[in-house]
């Protein structure tokens, strides 16, 4: 099936693809008159006015209704709209048929996943202190047998590298028991094989940050032992009672793990230089805790109201423009991976640029662009050439507008990750997950500092009534403009960047990584 799909979004792209001449006596009948007309056209200029009219009339109010339809989609489909499940099916269905209806040459992707659902996450201490614990199991872990397992607790020292190797663990220390790991350096599959290895029955992994810890192993092949996150605040607690003596838990990781089908929406003018083609995207599945109305319906949203807008327009745009409404996001990128990988070398050549959107309405948010030019702090690497223009443009558009923004490093932990490893510039904004505001925050956005940017991120409530409008508008704005920009004009990817003077920024944004499940 996905192959099928690949080959037929491949057609229209070879059907529609401008030439760059035209033959035999018409050239010379006509020449006088393309003279003409290139003298007139102005990319540019073309560019800036269907910008201005996309981003005059794009609109929180009329996405909003979208995600409404997002609403009662996840509460008529078990409460949310995860990949492989009728909620998500039924949400990609609506989006196709808007487009195909509006004009847009449509098509579906389909891929094959394995499909998650959590169905316990339980831990308490039994002794010496009984008390609960908040635990998210990881994503394509093991299962402990129904109701779960009891059994001490065994900490790993900490290092920099606490858990990633043969050598932290003490022989005998762990059999029998669950290791309680701290996160950092290796990926969550890696300490708890190795735990695993050295005879644990479990494996808890602490964050090294503030707030939840929601992780991934990676794949579903690599889990060994039951596994779950819990938060630093409670996994230092814990280390420090194992430090005074023994401590016991009852231990309830369960997940089905099955075989499924779903599909990407993928949505494209029908005109327009298919050599030059512009991309935009945004994850339409949610988790299953909920129906995923910021995450990531907010950019599911925006993107539908701006296609849709362009659509009106009846603008011929000079550039191809393709929007994407990935599946399985949630899962790992699993659909955007899956369609870079389908390009064939001329496809991907043919990519100007990707531009991704996910959760842009957060309540308590911040305004994030991705760091194009690795300004942002010393660690941050740049991303592929023509990311640092992309992030110059988005910038220049909401200091236009008056809106502070702050940048967010290339972490790989969204859909524009298969991009950047291709070497497509990319782009996009966000407004935070669970990482902390902070104070300088509160006072550039307001809100509320030492607060996540989104209280429900993963959560059964992040519904309706977890939106912040006045973000969503914004972000909203950042789209049109670069649609209405893009379409006619991608030229200004390609001009050098201006270096930023001075040292990089010491205020890069907190760990505000969101999107899709880290594995590390």
């Amino acid at each position: 099936m996905a192959v099928a799909a690949a080959t037929a979004l491949a057609a229209p792209l070879l059907l529609s693809a401008s030439s760059p001449a035209v033959a035999g006596s018409k050239a010379g009948t006509k020449a006088g008159s393309q003279h003409s007309a290139a003298s007139r056209h102005n990319p540019a200029k073309e560019g800036a006015k269907l910008a201005k009219e996309l981003v005059r009339d794009s609109s929180a109010k009329d996405a909003y209704k979208h995600l409404q339809k997002f609403q009662v989609i996840a509460e008529a489909n078990g409460g949310h709209r995860a990949a492989g499940t009728p909620g998500h099916d039924k949400s990609a269905s609506y989006v196709h048929d808007l487009l195909k209806k509006a004009g847009y040459r449509v098509s579906y992707q389909d891929f094959e996943i394995t499909y998650i659902e959590t169905l316990a996450e339980k831990l308490a201490v039994t002794s010496p202190a009984p008390r609960d614990i908040g635990i998210h199991a990881m994503s394509y872990t093991r299962s402990t047998p129904v109701g779960g397992i009891t059994a001490e607790i065994a900490a790993v020292p900490v290092s920099a590298a606490t858990g990633c190797a043969a050598g932290d663990y003490a022989a005998g220390a762990y059999t029998g028991k669950i290791a309680l790991i701290q996160r950092g350096g290796c990926t969550f599959a890696q300490k708890q094989q190795e735990a695993g290895a050295a005879g644990a029955v479990g494996a808890i992994i602490y964050n090294n940050t503030t707030g939840t810890l929601s992780g991934t192993l990676g794949d579903p092949d690599v889990g060994v032992i039951p596994t779950g996150g819990i938060s630093q605040a409670d996994g230092q607690a814990l280390a420090a009672d194992v430090a005074g003596g023994p401590v016991s838990v009852s231990f309830d990781i369960r997940q089905l793990q099955e075989q499924r089908t779903t599909r990407n929406v993928i949505a494209e003018t029908k005109g327009g230089r298919s050599d030059r083609t512009v991309m935009l995207g945004s994850h339409l599945d949610s988790v299953t805790e909920g129906p995923g109305i910021n995450d990531n319906g907010s950019g599911s949203a925006g993107l539908l109201d701006v296609a849709l807008k362009l659509a009106r327009t009846h603008e011929k745009p000079t550039n191809k423009v393709r929007f994407a409404w990935w599946s399985a996001e949630e899962l790992g990128l699993l659909g955007s991976e899956h369609y870079v990988a389908e390009l064939t070398d001329k496809q991907r050549a043919d990519l100007a640029l990707y531009l991704n959107f996910d959760m842009i309405a957060s309540p308590n948010y911040a305004q994030f662009v991705y760091d194009g030019d690795g300004s942002d702090s010393e660690a941050a690497e740049p991303g592929p050439e023509g990311s640092a223009q992309i992030e110059k443009a988005i910038q220049k558009y909401l200091d236009s507008k008056r809106i502070p923004h702050e940048g967010s490093e290339f972490n790989g932990r969204s859909d524009y990750g298969p991009f950047i490893e291709v070497g497509i510039p990319a782009g996009g904004t966000f407004t935070g997950a669970e990482g902390i505001k902070t104070a300088a925050q509160e006072r550039r956005y307001g809100g509320e500092a030492g607060v996540a940017y989104d209280k429900c991120y993963h959560s059964a409530c992040d519904d309706l009534s977890n939106i912040s409008m006045k973000a969503f508008g914004v972000n909203i704005g950042v789209i049109a403009n670069a649609v209405g920009t893009y379409a006619h004009d991608v030229s200004t990817v390609k001009k050098p960047a201006v270096a930023p003077k001075g040292l990089k920024s010491a205020t890069k944004a907190q760990d505000h990584d969101h999107e899709h499940e880290p594995k590390a």
